[in-house]
């Protein structure tokens, strides 16, 4: 059986992410297992037109990996996609492709993870640590709809684009309108005849999208010390961000009147404007950057439907305001398995699945590692995504944490229950009175099992940042303790604007 110190299960972001951090801190044998055929995580799998970033280009990648060419303010998908690429092949990643993980068992005995693997690398191998990099947002969520299975039509989801289907001329119904639906909205509309089913209306702001010109470009890639100051000015606008997010009442207002004046400014039609107007708190829901969106909806060739599908006979859908629409394809924009990730069955701790763990809600200490389950770090999972930045940056801080702690380990690393029920205690305070808890909206940041904030980091990066550095070995039992001088205690997670770097 083949052996190795660390095993990353994923190689997208989290993953190579992950893979370099381990590399810098002298941690060489590695293995990445990936269960598709090529690098890239969310970036490789969602390929719908108009598939982009909602982060600056310039924002939205490795410190260590700057790249001038970004072809505009927000990158396009298929960039993104080969940025992922081009940095696997400078930093040497070289993932098992077509290597699922069928499952992963600690082995007490031995203290090491057995990591069943199926695809092009079939058997089992062991790993002394296991870091699950799968991604948070991979199996797209099918909504439970009576009639779906008869539509007779191409039928798929936005993550699951299927590009041998011509939708020109067709009459096509898209389903959500979340981040997906509101960039493939505008696309659809430039071909198709497209009825939109809105169970809720987003929060949409200005995107201000334009692409760089090539001098622009020139000057990036002459100059890195231009492009570290753009990164560090648009990260300062995103921890500013985070106040009008998280239920600043000023910023929430000033951040909420933007939005209005954009949709007011974009729909002339009072009665389009009152159902495309939320009715729920600012922040409440992830904020959407669109320029084009509004006048899609606005125009001949898309009908808004306020109201959710409700069942489909056949080519015939019918919506919860009883309405009736016949259609020839069928898009559903309706999101993904987020508060319940679907790797979490498959791995098995020391005496539970960490689905069984996470019953009820995702649970951890520095949203990377998890009671119950030794040696085991997982990115990009409990409270670690973001609302108001780029989620690359927490991933780094995350992949940091992750090295530093196994670099510096002796022995098998066992969290304190005490110290997860903490962690989680803290992150329930924080979150209690914010627009995500309190708002009076349904999101995928929270889970229906417990109405508890599990996908989201209540907090700016900067607070992230340093509840990680805190992070002393404590967190440990102590046969797995790290050598610490003076333990620190748990920083209190900022909510407001006192959270501001």
């Amino acid at each position: 059986m083949t052996r190795f110190e660390v095993a990353v299960i994923g190689a997208g972001f989290a993953g190579l992410a992950a893979a370099m951090a381990l590399r810098e801190a002298g941690i060489d044998d590695v293995v990445v297992l990936e269960r598709a055929a090529s690098v890239g995580g969310t970036w490789r799998d969602n390929t719908y037109p108009g598939v982009a970033c909602d982060v600056p280009s310039h924002l939205y990648g490795f410190a260590k990996h700057p790249h001038a060419g970004w072809s505009g303010v927000y990158a396009r998908g298929d960039e993104i996609r080969r940025y992922l690429e081009h940095v696997a092949e400078i930093e040497h990643v070289d993932p098992w492709l077509g290597t699922p993980m069928l499952g992963a068992d600690w082995d007490a005995a031995a203290s090491v993870w057995l990591i069943r693997t199926g695809g092009a690398h079939p058997g089992e191998i062991e790993a002394s640590a296991l870091v699950l990099a799968c991604g948070r947002l991979t199996e797209p969520q099918i909504p439970e709809i009576p009639g779906l299975e008869s539509f007779p039509g191409p039928l798929f989801h936005s993550a699951r684009w299927d590009h041998d289907v011509d939708l020109a001329g067709a009459r096509v119904a898209l389903v959500g309108t979340g981040a997906s639906a509101v960039q493939l909205a505008p696309e659809l509309a430039r071909i198709a005849d497209v009825t939109l089913f809105q169970r809720s209306p987003a929060w949409i702001v200005p995107r201000d999208a334009r692409d760089y010109t090539p001098a622009e470009r020139d000057r990036f890639a002459a100059d890195p010390a231009l492009m570290q100051a753009l990164r560090d000015e648009l990260y300062a606008e995103g921890e500013a961000r985070f106040a009008s997010r998280s239920g600043d009442p000023d910023a929430a207002a000033a951040a909420r009147a933007v939005a209005l004046a954009h949709l007011e400014t974009q729909v002339d039609d009072p009665a389009l404007r009152a159902a495309l107007t939320p009715d729920y708190a600012f922040g409440c829901k992830r904020v959407l950057l669109s320029d084009t969106f509004y006048p899609a909806i606005a125009s001949s060739a898309v009908r808004l439907e306020a109201s959710a599908l409700v069942s489909v006979d056949g080519s015939t859908l019918t919506a919860a305001s009883g309405r009736r629409y016949e259609v020839d394809a069928l898009v559903l924009a309706t999101g993904f398995h987020s508060t319940r990730q679907p790797y979490a069955e498959l791995v098995r701790g020391e005496e539970t699945t960490l689905a069984e763990h996470w019953s009820r809600g995702m649970t951890s200490f520095g949203s990377t590692v998890v009671s119950g389950f030794p040696n085991l770090f997982v990115l990009d999972g409990p409270n670690a995504s973001l609302g108001h930045n780029s989620s690359v940056l927490m991933l780094e801080e995350q992949a940091a944490y992750v090295a530093r702690t196994l670099a510096a380990r002796d022995g098998v690393l066992r969290v304190d229950p005490a110290a997860e029920a903490a962690y989680t205690a803290e992150i329930d305070r924080a979150a209690a009175s914010t627009p995500w808890i309190a708002g009076g909206c349904r999101n995928w940041y929270v889970d229906e099992r417990s109405g508890r904030l599990t996908l989201l980091w209540p907090g700016t990066v900067g607070a992230f940042r340093d509840r990680l550095a805190a992070a002393d070995g404590s967190e440990f039992l102590a046969a797995g303790a790290l050598t610490t001088d003076s333990p620190s205690a748990p920083a209190e997670i900022p909510t407001s604007k006192r959270g501001m770097s």
